[in-house]
């Protein structure tokens, strides 16, 4: 059962979802109603896996903040006693995976992001420098929310690139 995106799908081709046996889920505020939520309770009762590509509290739309599947993948957690097996941020195989692909180690490596917790925090838990910059969903004090806190907070994304290119090359 594919709780994502549209515009996410054609990255699921192939995937058989007639007779779904697996609950993915994504930002997906479309599928995010009652009924197909408890679709996917009653799937993950009968014992199928919940997927997470992420769990994100929140993120930034043009109208403001709004909630990210991270509320959703935890109320199923909780309503059928089961953990959620999170493939990407802030997971540790997703960052080093993404490191690998590039041909780099952790001790090179910078992320630059507006989520303090899922960007940031699970860069530097696999030794990468975060830099959090203060735009998108950045929210006052969220340089506080994590320990360690962030190598560098920033105004902005251009802001965070002049520090790498004058202070990390």
């Amino acid at each position: 059962m594919l709780l994502v995106d549209d515009r996410a799908l054609p990255d699921f081709q192939g995937v058989p979802v007639n007779d779904p046996n697996a609950v993915v889920i994504g930002l997906a505020p479309e599928h995010f109603n009652y009924q197909v939520l408890n679709q996917a309770f009653r799937l993950l009762l009968d014992g199928a896996p919940l997927i997470a590509i992420h769990k994100a509290r929140y993120y930034k739309r043009k109208d403001g903040l709004a909630l990210g599947p991270g509320p959703f993948v935890v109320g199923l957690e909780y309503a059928t006693d089961t953990k959620a097996t999170v493939v990407g941020k802030p997971e540790r195989t997703f960052f080093l995976e993404a490191l690998r692909g590039v041909g780099c180690v952790p001790e090179e490596a910078v992320m630059i992001g507006d989520d303090c917790r899922d960007d940031v925090g699970g860069a530097q838990n696999v030794g990468m420098l975060g830099i959090l910059v203060k735009t998108g969903k950045y929210r006052a004090a969220d340089e506080d929310k994590i320990n360690p806190p962030p190598y560098l907070t920033c105004e902005s994304f251009p802001q965070a690139v002049d520090h790498i290119l004058q202070n990390l090359l």
